[in-house]
């Protein structure tokens, strides 16, 4: 089918997703989104009303979308069309914003960063909701797709909400900068992990502490760092020592 598609004018793949059974539509929206030719994009564009199409079937789309393995700049553009300026269903939407993240985290991957615009303006639709949430969950969700993304010039902003934030934040926080390669964890990242872990600033739930210490024993770690989580163990229930001496073996080998 993929394969079909991705021969097919954009007329065909319209027509043969208007007349699929409404059990088989699913399989052919996944199939257009894998065959990214220009015209199966036109045609889902054209196809899917996201304010009127049931939700499964807009999901099913946004998940094809993020698991794209090589994703073009113009099915970013489509994701981004597709959650602008319409009125979606909140996990949806949460979806949509991850999927985001996802393409924009894997177009820069096969180096076209800096060669699409639809980047820039993913990159400008996820601040933009960051700084427009209200809710913690709207927060993480917008966390995570900035971990995804994985550009370096947001590391700032994910510091910021990792040592400042409620625990679901900063453990959100935490989670995105450790989708970074261990090249962007400079020692400022690295600073401030620390002062996670070692409550330097003010005091930290059990998993916050935990997804400090983690990143800093699975970026480069260096030995003070490893000799400081072990002694710190000391003073922790017996699980979560536990949990740390597994990590920092696991670091060693």
């Amino acid at each position: 089918l993929v394969r079909m598609l991705r021969r097919a004018k954009k007329r065909g793949v319209l027509q043969l997703l208007k007349r699929a059974p409404e059990e088989m539509r699913p399989l052919v929206v996944e199939a257009a989104v894998a065959a990214q030719s220009v015209p199966s994009l036109v045609a889902l564009s054209e196809f899917l009303d996201f304010s009127k199409e049931p939700k499964s079937l807009m999901e099913k789309f946004l998940y094809a979308a993020a698991f794209s393995p090589r994703p073009s700049g113009e099915l970013l553009r489509l994701v981004l069309d597709k959650l602008d300026g319409t009125q979606l269903d909140p996990e949806v939407w949460e979806t949509g914003i991850v999927t985001v993240g996802s393409l924009m985290g894997k177009l820069c991957q096969q180096k076209l960063c800096g060669l699409q615009q639809d980047v820039e303006r993913g990159l400008e639709t996820l601040l933009r909701g960051l700084q427009g949430a209200r809710e913690e969950s709207e927060v993480v969700v917008h966390l995570l797709a900035l971990g995804n993304a994985a550009l370096p010039k947001t590391i700032s902003i994910l510091l910021d909400h990792a040592e400042e934030g409620p625990t679901t934040v900063t453990t959100a926080a935490i989670s995105a900068l450790q989708r970074f390669p261990a090249q962007h964890v400079s020692n400022k990242v690295k600073r401030a992990v620390r002062r996670i872990f070692h409550e330097t600033r003010k005091s930290y739930e059990k998993s916050c502490r935990l997804a400090a210490a983690e990143m800093l024993l699975h970026k480069d770690p260096v030995p003070m760092d490893v000799l400081n989580i072990l002694l710190a163990t000391r003073e922790m229930e017996r699980e979560t020592a536990t949990f740390l001496l597994m990590k920092v073996q696991s670091s060693l080998r």
